[in-house]
């Protein structure tokens, strides 16, 4: 799921760079030099599973891990959209974590700050797992973290009122507007999706624009355009509500259970909310394509585990041998069956569909996912905020689908 990151906090480059670089000397809480990894008895562990019940799912394979290497762990856990400034405070007072959680798209502007130990130089590897995470959590050609599992986004449909009206799961835009327009009704809506001015409302948009071809390096493509067209379409022709600018991805999902959206596009996370709703038939098929031959493309979630770098180099190598066994096979399929997510490796996606049928659209979906970072970096916030602005400058007909993005970007 996407976080709510604090790009501000990252603003500062130079002087964070210099502050992580500094935590390198003596990271972990300045831990002496330990001769051998027996010597290791504790890790300490920051993550932001503070609520329940992931962070007792979490916490289950944070403890089997640890009876595996014979270690014990302390872990601290935070809010979400508190994290980022954890880390840059804990940079700066030399006491970061020895294993460190970050959000997948915020891997790579840790690691150029110097703060984060190269798993390859530690005997971890990227080997099998999704190009798009291994792009997320890769920085100048080295790897800084290993996520166990991943989620994406998909169009969720209401059976019964598709089924009611006629109508297959579409497959294609014109397909999507069409159903969206015959499952509408008095007090429904056919589709609802997120197009908030935040992160959130971008990372919504993506499977639309990834899918047509359109590129954040290049934001005024028509490809982007016709993306965004899309969504407007939606919206102008009362198939999707005029509220859609303001909604969260809860909220959205909240429309689509008090049965006023036959439509949705969401995540597996809000699959647990569903099913405390039996009387909801649902399910899930990947995002539709505007042309026949595209491929769907949609947003990786998720968070990538990642080792900071420790003077103790006994302790780094335990932390870094923690995180290989967060990864391993068996970690990742119970993880993602216990949380509704994917595992991040190719060789389990087939049999995990299989074993959870309600993640069949996911797990195909996220073969050909992409990470939102895997072409700007750390220059990926500056796009995403050009791309909800854009979005509520076209939805609120303040701008069309083909100016917004050029008003959105200041031209």
């Amino acid at each position: 799921m996407i976080s709510k990151r604090i790009a501000a906090a990252l603003a500062g480059a130079t002087t964070v760079s210099l502050l992580l670089v500094a935590c390198g000397d003596n990271g972990g809480g300045g831990q002496s030099s330990s001769s051998s990894g027996d010597s290791v008895k504790s890790l300490t562990i920051l993550d932001y599973y503070n609520n329940e019940p992931d962070k007792s799912l979490v916490q289950k394979g944070l403890d089997s891990c640890a009876s595996q290497l014979g270690i014990t762990i302390q872990r601290e856990t935070v809010p979400g959209d508190t994290l980022i400034q954890k880390v840059l405070q804990q940079a700066s007072s030399k006491t970061l974590p020895d294993v460190l959680m970050l959000d997948n798209p915020d891997v790579q502007q840790i690691a150029a700050t110097g703060a984060l130990a190269p798993l390859n130089d530690m005997g971890l590897s990227g080997d099998g797992v999704i190009k798009g995470m291994v792009d997320a959590t890769s920085y100048q050609g080295k790897l800084y973290g290993l996520a166990p599992v991943t989620n994406t986004i998909a169009l969720f449909y209401n059976k019964d009122m598709l089924a009611e009206a006629g109508v297959q799961p579409p497959k294609t835009w014109d397909e999507l507007k069409a159903a969206a327009k015959k499952l509408t009704k008095p007090g429904r809506y056919g589709m609802a999706f997120n197009a908030n001015a935040t992160y959130e409302g971008s990372w919504q948009f993506l499977p639309a624009m990834w899918t047509n071809g359109g590129d954040e390096t290049d934001l005024t493509s028509p490809q982007v355009a016709e993306a965004l067209q899309l969504w407007v379409d939606l919206v102008q022709s009362g198939s999707a509500s005029k509220s859609v600018i303001n909604w969260t991805q809860g909220d959205v999902n909240d429309q689509f259970i008090a049965g006023k959206a036959a439509m949705m596009v969401n995540g597996p996370w809000q699959i647990p909310a569903l099913n405390k709703n039996p009387k909801i038939k649902w399910d899930v098929v990947t995002f539709p394509l505007n042309k026949p031959d595209q491929t769907p493309v949609a947003p990786l979630g998720g968070e990538a585990w990642t080792v900071p770098l420790n003077k103790d180099q006994a302790k780094q190598q335990k932390a870094a041998d923690f995180v290989k066994c967060l990864n391993s096979d068996q970690n990742e399929l119970a993880w993602a069956k216990a949380r509704f997510t994917l595992p991040t490796k190719l060789a389990l996606l087939d049999q995990y569909a299989k074993d959870v049928p309600s993640m069949k659209a996911f797990a195909e979906q996220v073969k050909t996912a992409r990470a939102r970072t895997g072409k700007l970096g750390d220059k990926w916030p500056d796009a995403a905020k050009v791309i909800y602005q854009a979005i509520q400058l076209a939805l609120t007909g303040k701008a069309s689908a083909q100016d917004a993005f050029k008003q959105a970007s200041g031209g």
